[in-house]
């Protein structure tokens, strides 16, 4: 009985419910990164056909019954046809067929993912071979010979999502989980909008000049990082503010267990499994990593989405703050507590 004692006094309840959290973000981590990452199969990836007449017909008919459904294939007008819509992200790659000869090009674009235009090449090449025809590769849009495997885009949205988290963690840990009042809530919030500005502006110039890892605009990506670490820490604060302390492990639940493997960093999302494909477009690590290959390697083509999905983000986690600090507040006065305490 002493010893069952000392457990109780040693581990209350809250601990207790701490522990197991923990327990469940851990094999949720594990279930999220293997499900989405351990048998990557290109699945409906937009596939454009260009060939004369009703060629173009009976090759994208070939392409539509290949087995698992790798493609998604549509007839195109023509190869600039072809290479404008891979350039604006609207296909993936395509397939031009020469009656005249026994090569045809492949059109790919690294810059959305190096492994994705290897399958496309391997599955082209594969359906070529027994009709005796060989496949010319021509990388439209190709990644830079300092991004392996088109990873630094990725990488560069993780540690934007990293930064906005972690500063919105400390500030909880630090001066309270729950901002006691909109005022505090409204320091806070412009504290992580400087601070993402400094990590956007940094993240951009590390990646760009100083490492030439990822080519384009560094003030596009100063903004996009800005808006990134925004609207991550702007959730976390939100999610605090709800819950208190737990918001913090559910961020980590949101953005690293969820948004990561399903961003379409290490596999872009034709390859990924249906439920992450579905999810990962919604969520910040998935709409900045678009978001950033589109500006080093698409022109800056196909960014409204991405840009809105952040912005949502950003907008609903700031109002959110703000509104519960508002309702604590008023419910310190109705209880006749003192304003400003944070017992959490």
């Amino acid at each position: 009985m002493k010893l069952a004692a000392e457990v109780r006094n040693a581990v209350s309840p809250r601990a207790a419910l701490l522990v197991v959290g923990v327990l469940a973000l851990q094999l949720l981590f594990i279930a999220s990164y293997v499900g989405a990452l351990h048998d990557p199969k290109p699945r409906d990836v937009p596939f454009g056909v260009v060939a004369p007449g009703a060629a173009a017909d009976r090759a994208a008919g070939r392409l539509a019954e290949l087995p698992g459904d790798p493609l998604d294939p549509r007839v195109l007008a023509g190869p600039e046809e072809a290479r404008r819509q891979i350039v604006e992200r609207e296909i993936d790659g395509a397939l031009i067929i020469d009656p005249r000869g026994t090569t045809d090009t492949l059109l790919v674009a690294s810059g959305g993912g190096t492994v994705l235009a290897n399958a496309l090449n391997t599955i082209t090449t594969a359906v070529e071979k027994p009709q005796r025809r060989t496949v010319r590769t021509v990388d439209v849009a190709p990644a830079s010979a300092r991004d392996f495997d088109g990873l630094s885009a990725f990488y560069l949205v993780v540690g934007w999502c990293v930064g906005g988290y972690l500063l919105a963690s400390i500030l909880a840990i630090s001066a309270g989980s729950r901002p006691a009042n909109p005022q505090r809530a409204v320091i806070r919030l412009v504290v992580l909008a400087l601070s993402a500005l400094l990590g956007g502006l940094g993240g951009a110039v590390i990646v760009g000049p100083v490492l030439g890892a990822l080519p384009g605009s560094v003030a596009a990506l100063w903004g996009l990082g800005a808006l990134v670490v925004f609207s991550v820490g702007a959730v976390t604060l939100a999610l605090q503010a709800l819950t208190g302390i737990v918001g913090i492990g559910l961020a980590v639940l949101l953005i690293v267990i969820a948004g990561n493997p399903s961003a379409g960093g290490a596999f872009p999302a034709p390859m990924l499994p249906d439920f992450w494909r579905t999810i990962g477009p919604a969520l910040p690590p998935g709409a900045g990593t678009w978001a950033a290959r589109s500006i080093a390697y698409f022109k800056g083509n196909a960014l409204s989405g991405a840009m809105q999905v952040l912005a949502v983000w950003a907008v609903l986690g700031a109002v959110l703050t703000l509104v519960m600090s508002a309702v604590r507040r008023r419910a310190d006065r109705e209880d006749g507590g003192p304003v400003g305490a944070d017992p959490s």
